[in-house]
């Protein structure tokens, strides 16, 4: 019997400073539908990029969220170490209060 998808935020850290929300949405996609993709890159005091990571909704039923994470999470992409994780909501919170300043 499946599951009805459900609206996943996910947590995606160690990501290029070249990545663009298509790539993103093109690798998250074979898994699930992508509803949303927020790149956030977080700088030193001198305007250098220091971290690149992203907030992904994904719709998804839980077999296939496993899935996606256990084959995406800890390997190598574009150079760089993937971890992914569900998001948390208080991470969220701080975005959305970010973005409104």
């Amino acid at each position: 019997m499946k599951t009805n998808p459900a609206k996943i935020p996910l947590y995606v850290d160690g990501l290029s400073q070249e990545i663009s929300e298509t790539v993103l949405q093109n690798q998250f996609s074979r898994f699930a539908e992508v509803s949303d993709v927020e790149i956030i890159t977080r700088k030193d005091d001198h305007g250098n990029p220091q971290k690149v990571f992203a907030y992904i909704s994904i719709s998804v039923a839980e077999a296939d969220l496993k899935k996606c994470i256990s084959v995406l999470n800890k390997t190598k992409w574009k150079g760089r170490t993937l971890q992914i994780q569900l998001a948390k909501e208080s991470f969220l919170r701080n975005i959305k209060m970010q973005k409104g300043k």
